[in-house]
């Protein structure tokens, strides 16, 4: 067991949490960690199933006494972002993740740390294997692919989830409960690949933008932080102006995090490079200005590239891509009016990448209110368009409304000022949670989220609250006690 996790209470869910740090589990690649639930409910003696996808339900039966009352699901993701430093060599499909423990933190060395949701896989597998807990009947639902875009909850069949009553355990904030969340949609822009020989005369160069914080696209939209698409965008049109031309352009990776790296191959004449050089040691110190509170790392350098001579984009090409996602939306685009500090709209300029085909762009927007989120998107594909690429926006995924009057959450409420002498925050959250696609799959499902305390999830800086583990696990087990 890692030495991070020694001495950590409840004990049984950091048992579980080590494990599964030792499972590859990235977005689309869950079949071992699905095998390693199955296999552990079975060898607890528990009824446990996965469907066709790798989704998993197990049901664990009531205590003595406790035969009566309702169903209870509990659910999380089996999937996690895989994220890592550039600099940090790891292969998630074999590495186990590195636990590192800082005074109150947990977090991974150098990569994403999988407590979104390896924190809800845990407490679900501690529940499963602790027989003096007291519960009435139980099913732990755990879903695949939550992260690229909630499918395995998509494909939930009639049946496989008995409950209708289920609380999610994908919330991030200690002392808050959730209730509702926005819905979410990709757009794609292409532009086919237009290419000639690099003019001569000129010297081949990286420029790089790295040091960035990144983070969730939605949790962390309304922070201002840095992106490295739209950073390394600007510094491309700075060296343009000295004659630069574009080979290549790499920035970003998920969909659902804000690109903290971003790389642009661009040769630069010779008499220019010196200029080129000071232009962007002059941007750097601009951005790095605008981003000082919240962004420190920021780093945007051009270096001297070796290798023989390549192709550039051709200029009409260049200039349609520079300047698109110049034009791109990033960040917050409306308050919501009804709850303080919730983002009820928003953009992620995610990621950019040059493939032997053509440049891809590709951006996420979320939003509570369906016709906004529809706007959104609208918004995003006619600046691709007029830019010249084929834009697409995906089908996407539900919001969830919320329901004040839910009994669950009134059982929740009622539980956590018994336990903590004070009310708990009843929120809506700017991320897609699966509870709007299991209400679909399950109409009349009656839900609530909460979860321990994380930060910087989905980036390499994701990390974990120790002190409200504990909390996060006595208010579940006390729930499970008091539903009836």
């Amino acid at each position: 067991m890692s030495e991070a996790i020694a001495g950590l209470k409840p004990e049984l869910i950091w048992k579980y949490f080590a494990e599964i740090a030792t499972v590859p589990r990235c977005s689309k690649h869950e079949e071992k960690i699905t095998k390693y639930v199955l296999d552990t409910a079975r060898q607890l003696g528990l009824e446990a199933q996965a469907d066709k996808l790798g989704n998993v339900v197990v049901r664990k039966p009531a205590s003595p006494g406790r035969e009566g009352v309702r169903s209870v699901a509990l659910q999380g993701h089996l999937d996690m972002v895989c994220e890592k430093n550039k600099d940090k060599v790891h292969d998630f499909s074999k590495d186990p993740i590195e636990l590192v423990r800082k005074g109150n933190m947990l977090m991974a060395n150098g990569t994403t740390l999988g407590a979104d949701n390896g924190i809800a896989v845990a407490a679900g597998l501690a529940i499963m294997a602790d027989k003096s807990l007291v519960h009435g009947p139980l099913e732990f639902l755990f879903t695949i692919d939550e992260e690229t875009g909630l499918t395995g909850a998509a494909a939930l069949e009639p049946g496989f989830v008995e409950s209708r009553t289920l609380m999610n355990l994908d919330s991030e904030e200690e002392g808050a409960l959730y209730v509702g969340c926005s819905g979410g949609r990709n757009t794609i822009a292409t532009w086919a690949l237009a290419t000639e020989a690099a003019p001569a005369g000129t010297v081949r160069g990286l420029l790089r933008v790295t040091g960035l914080r990144g983070g969730h696209s939605g949790l962390e939209i309304d922070k201002g932080r840095g992106n490295a698409v739209k950073i390394g965008n600007r510094a491309v049109l700075a060296v343009a102006e000295l004659g630069g031309r574009l080979a290549a352009l790499e920035g970003g990776d998920k969909h659902n995090a804000i690109p903290r790296e971003s790389e642009a191959v661009i040769y630069v004449p010779v008499k220019q490079w010196d200029a080129a050089v000071a232009a962007v040691a002059a941007f750097q110190e601009t951005a790095k200005a605008e981003l000082a509170s919240v962004d420190p790392g920021l780093t945007v350098v051009l270096e001297k590239q070796g290798g023989r001579k390549g192709n550039v984009l051709k200029r009409a090409l260049q200039k349609k891509v520079c300047l698109t996602i110049a034009a791109m939306p990033h960040g917050v685009r409306k308050m919501s009016a009804d709850i303080p500090g919730l983002v009820e709209t928003s953009t992620n300029v995610a990621a950019v990448h040059t493939t032997r085909r053509g440049i891809e762009l590709i951006s996420s927007q979320r939003s509570s209110v369906t016709s906004e989120l529809d706007e959104a998107c609208q918004s995003v594909r006619a600046v691709c368009t007029l830019g010249g690429a084929a834009a697409e926006t995906s089908a996407g995924y539900p919001g969830w409304k919320p329901d004040l009057n839910s009994p669950i959450l009134r059982i929740a409420q009622q539980t956590y000022r018994s336990l903590y002498g004070k009310d708990p925050a009843v929120k809506a959250i700017h991320a897609g949670l699966e509870c709007g696609i299991i209400g679909e799959r399950y109409p009349g499902m009656d839900m609530v989220s909460f979860g321990p305390t994380l930060e910087g999830v989905h980036s390499p800086d994701e990390k974990i609250h120790l002190d409200t583990v504990p909390k996060f696990w006595d208010l579940l087990l006390e729930i499970l006690k008091t539903v009836d």
